[in-house]
């Protein structure tokens, strides 16, 4: 097994050239948020600069699953999830790479008829917004994905699901960004945001200032440690989760699918992306400690799904050692770290490969090409920020994906877009505001399935 992952911080930088001295809008972060809105600021003619400390798509984006999946999504979600469906596959005939696009549905497999019961309220969530979802028999269920070792009372099931290759599909959109007119900078972390009289004037990176009256910040699991510095509170943590690829195999299925112990779905390659089902790993550090009164919800829902290790690696977000203030004219956190690559855990490895052959025996052997890990960025309620802030006008955060982010990066991108210029954004938002943390709402959490 090689633990090589394919983005590293000795990659190439692709998108360089001269800091501007301003801009229209600047985003801050090159995952597949940040890239999807640049893209489409750039395509309604503004001046657009993405600036990413590291390179596009080297941490979260790059290490999902890389499903693209309406299934499960929380309601408010939703329609946002059936527009960036739409726009992935308009993304995709836009570029002369191959992205992996495929639309081979998505399952969820219930192992009891407490599970079914979620997935039978949710698919009702679907019908009302003419998703094409349904629940399967256990009959059904056998057809669909034949050959399996375990029997399940039934799953949830949606067709019009995709899934794609995360390193290669967000590159493949910054291309398409930058063909449109945006500017992409890598190595170049953003320090600080220049504010006076309560109002964004620029940013200040490691390589200078752009002027600028507004910026989207689209940074992953950095953006409450980058919020912190100007006073902004952000309830965010980071989660460790383990991912491994196998080596190429036969079709089982076309999509993805999973159960309480296994996730996976079918690569370009021929491999099987693997994932543990429910389960990832919290370093606690100070922010964990000052957010959790507001995660309690999420922790009482579910108390095992989470298993909580001491301290992050030193560099972290949330490390103990990491600075919670900085100047501009200072090292800052962000070029301490380019790249966040967390080592996976090496026991979750050999036990998602060891479900998956368990689950399908008929399989040759086979063994894990590469095993990775990312940081997934969560909120207390599992559904993300997505909003300008009042108390700093000219800022517009996009955050806190929860683990959903590869999939409605496109729809994500064209909303702050759009709120970063002063438009309507084309969907209800309330249930994203910045606000639900600090004027006394009770954290409703999303289906989470």
């Amino acid at each position: 097994m090689t633990a090589v992952f394919p983005i590293t911080a000795a990659t190439p930088v692709t998108f360089a050239g001269a800091l501007p001295d301003t801009a229209d809008v600047v985003v801050i972060g090159g995952g597949v948020i940040g890239v999807c809105t640049a893209l489409f600021l750039a395509r309604d003619g503004h001046r657009v600069v993405l600036l990413e400390k590291g390179r596009i798509s080297a941490e979260q984006s790059s290490r999902n699953w890389g499903w693209i999946r309406q299934q499960g999504r929380d309601p408010d979600e939703l329609p946002i999830m059936k527009e960036a469906n739409e726009l992935w596959r308009q993304l995709a005939a836009e570029t002369n790479v191959d992205i992996g696009l495929t639309q081979g549905g998505v399952t969820y497999l219930a192992s009891d008829a407490a599970a079914m019961a979620r997935y039978e309220a949710w698919q009702k969530i679907a019908s009302d917004q003419d998703v094409d979802t349904r629940i399967l028999s256990q009959k059904q269920t056998d057809s669909l994905i034949p050959n399996m070792s375990r029997r399940y009372a039934g799953a949830l099931y949606t067709p019009s699901d995709m899934r794609a290759e995360p390193w290669v599909a967000v590159p493949a959109l910054a291309g398409i960004a930058v063909r449109d007119g945006a500017q992409i900078i890598e190595n170049c972390a953003v320090r600080c945001l220049d504010v006076e009289t309560g109002r964004i004037k620029g940013v200040l990176t490691e390589k200078g200032r752009i002027e600028t009256s507004q910026v989207v910040l689209a940074g992953g699991a950095w953006s409450s440690l980058f919020l912190a510095n100007h006073g902004i509170k952000l309830p965010q943590l980071s989660v460790r989760a383990t991912v491994a690829a196998t080596t190429r195999l036969p079709v089982v299925f076309q999509g993805g699918a999973a159960d309480d112990k296994v996730a996976y779905r079918l690569r370009k390659d021929g491999g099987y992306t693997l994932a543990p089902g429910g389960f990832h790993e919290l370093f606690v550090g100070p922010s964990a400690f000052r957010s959790l009164p507001k995660f309690l919800t999420q922790l009482r829902a579910d108390p095992f799904g989470t298993r909580f290790l001491p301290a992050a690696p030193k560099g972290y977000p949330d490390a103990w050692g990491t600075a919670r203030r900085w100047d501009a004219d200072k090292v800052s956190p962000f070029e301490d770290m380019r790249i966040l690559n967390p080592r996976p855990n090496a026991g979750k490895v050999q036990t998602i490969t060891d479900e998956f052959s368990r689950l399908f025996p008929d399989l040759p052997d086979f063994r894990v090409s590469c095993a990775w890990a990312g940081m997934i960025d969560t909120m207390p309620d599992l559904v993300p920020v997505i909003d300008t802030v009042a108390a700093l006008p000219g800022l517009t955060i996009g955050t806190g994906m929860s683990g959903h982010g590869f999939g409605i990066g496109p729809a994500i991108g064209r909303i702050l877009a759009r709120l970063a210029t002063g438009r309507e954004s084309g969907h209800a938002l309330t249930r994203f505001r910045f606000s639900r943390f600090t004027d006394g709402s009770a954290m409703d959490l999303g289906p989470a399935l």
